[in-house]
């Protein structure tokens, strides 16, 4: 009997063992990448303003990968794809990274532009605010594409119209950002919109932004670089 309960307790602790090196701020970045035989895969993110790699893989056969992070706060994370082919566009994936497991999986060749990724609440709010700022940025490819296309040479008048419709377009952007920002003051994403997204907008409307946060993001690293932007933004302002 007593081998008998030792046979079922051993997996048991063996696998407390293996995971005693994890806590709540552990994050797991698994997935699979379709199609790709050979390359090697870096979790990356900001570190200083410096893109830092915390971690690779050497992709030999099988496109599976794991990595494993612990995270001071919930941040922007990149994984990039190095496939040897002297070329870095398209092989670099933003997402939201946090504690807990994030899923991605894509394709070697579609490898940022058709990436699933799952897990990250963050990452949803990045996703839904993206969806509709590049409306935004489509009108404004739009109005742009009508003023050079034209067969015939436009006007002053039309000239300034076009540019109206863009100032306002970019406004309404603008409008949107701050608003999604505070509307969102309990999520990582509304720290993150004023510092990269809006950094130039009025003093006032980023104080609001931060003055909205929830203590947990307010002390998160987004939320603390934001405190330190507006302070030094109102001290050169004295």
């Amino acid at each position: 009997m007593k081998r008998t309960l030792l046979f079922f307790l051993l997996p048991a602790v063996l696998m407390l063992a293996c995971d005693s090196d994890t806590s709540e701020r552990t994050m797991f970045v698994t997935g699979k990448v379709k199609g790709l035989k050979k390359g090697t895969l870096y979790l990356q993110h900001l570190s200083d303003s410096k893109l830092v790699s915390v971690d690779s893989l050497q992709i030999d056969g099988d496109g599976g990968f794991n990595f494993k992070t612990e995270l001071e706060s919930p941040e922007i994370f990149y994984l990039y794809l190095d496939k040897k082919d002297n070329n870095d566009i398209n092989d670099r994936i933003t997402f939201f990274g946090e504690p807990g497991t994030i899923t991605i999986n894509t394709a070697w060749n579609t490898f940022d532009t058709k990436a699933k990724i799952e897990g990250s609440k963050t990452q949803k709010k990045l996703e839904e605010y993206q969806k509709t700022m590049s409306r935004f940025n489509l009108k404004n490819l739009e109005l742009v594409r009508n003023a050079t296309e034209r067969q015939s040479e436009l006007d002053s008048l039309q000239l300034d119209s076009i540019q109206d419709l863009s100032d306002r377009n970019v406004k309404r952007g603008y409008a949107y950002a701050l608003n999604f920002a505070l509307n969102n003051n309990d999520s990582y994403i509304a720290p993150y919109i004023a510092l990269n997204e809006v950094p130039d907008a009025n003093i006032v409307y980023l104080d609001s932004i931060y003055g909205s946060l929830t203590s947990e993001v307010a002390e998160s690293k987004y939320g603390t670089a934001l405190k330190a932007y507006l302070e030094k933004a109102k001290n050169s302002g004295e």
